[in-house]
């Protein structure tokens, strides 16, 4: 089939590299999101993934505004694929776009859908504590993820994996099901292609803010942990100590549960401190923290962060 790209970050990556090594399938070109310009004073931004690797195919890139533009839909229909491949994109096709392609779009999503659709996935998973999760590549329609599901795969979440180190693994298990949602696709007769989504059992990922980071001490220390494990490597998660003048802010880098727990100290209270070790008490167990960062200062081991900020047993962490 002819084939037209569509992504932006890295997620798209194994998928859009094995297809652009295929011998049966042929990329006529990628669409990207453009290049947010620079703001003054400060460095541009990052080299887009998919840029690199289409021009180190030799494959050509267009960067529309808006995909769903007259200019950008003139563009498709002058490439005339057969099919759309989307994902980690960055805009959501509208009817016309899809319609460019005899066979319109197909999109590779972060999770064993119709759970988790969103621009959050595989972090809310992680949040979640969801033991498994996956990909799935659906048929697309103009309702976000809500195509039917044509191909997918799953795999187990580990008990200390981040979302850093769990996105590249589900980009190279998406590879697979993408090439295999081809070949339904090239081989499909008459009626219904793919399982329709349970409206049921549906939900939601929606993108995440700085503000998702702040911790919840009466919250219990697993789901803490499962949102520290989340937020890497962005946001972060954070809580605020009390210092002479105004709370500062504490991003925390390194963390681990404790299931005992000292009772007699509330959710958010410093529990244990021998500066050496600091605990704080949650809803359930407790957090030891193991690497800090105070804001605006460098990354550093606990034990260094109490000899310059003392924070007696009793002492509440917490909101600003």
């Amino acid at each position: 089939m002819k084939l037209v790209l569509m992504g932006t970050g890295p997620f798209a990556g194994p998928a859009f590299a094995a297809l652009m090594r295929h011998d049966q399938h042929e990329v006529l070109a990628l669409i990207t999101r453009p290049e947010a310009p620079a703001r003054k004073g400060r460095k541009g931004p990052p080299p887009n993934p998919m840029r690199q690797l289409a021009e180190s195919h030799t494959v050509p890139v267009h960067a529309p505004d808006s995909i769903n533009s007259p200019e950008a839909i003139a563009l498709l229909m002058s490439l005339e694929p057969d099919l759309l491949v989307v994902c980690d994109y960055g805009q959501i096709l509208k009817p016309a776009a899809l319609a460019t392609a005899p066979l319109g779009g197909i999109n590779l999503h972060g999770s064993l859908l119709p759970k988790y659709r969103g621009a959050a996935p595989v972090h809310w998973a992680i949040w979640n504590g969801d033991p498994v999760t996956g990909v799935t590549v659906i048929h697309m329609t103009p309702q976000l993820d809500g195509g039917p599901c044509l191909t997918s795969a799953e795999t187990a979440i580990g008990e200390d994996e981040t979302t850093e180190q769990l996105e590249p693994r589900l980009a190279a298990l998406g590879v697979a099901p993408v090439l295999e949602a081809l070949e339904l696709l090239a081989n499909h007769g008459e009626g219904q292609l793919g399982e329709l989504q349970d409206p049921a059992l549906t939900t939601k990922a929606p993108r995440l803010t700085k503000h998702d980071g702040l911790l919840d001490w009466a919250l219990p220390a697993e789901r803490l942990y499962c949102q520290f494990r989340a937020l890497q490597p962005w946001p972060g998660v954070y809580t605020f100590a009390p210092h002479a003048k105004h709370p500062i802010r504490i991003i925390v880098q390194q963390m681990r549960v404790v299931s005992e727990h000292d009772e007699s100290q509330p959710p958010g209270a410093v529990a244990y401190n021998d500066s050496q070790t600091l605990r704080v008490a949650t809803g359930r167990g407790e957090i030891e923290l193991i690497r800090v960062q105070p804001a605006g200062k460098r990354e550093m081991e606990i034990a260094e962060f109490l000899r310059g900020h003392a924070l007696p047993i009793g002492t509440r962490l917490g909101e600003e």
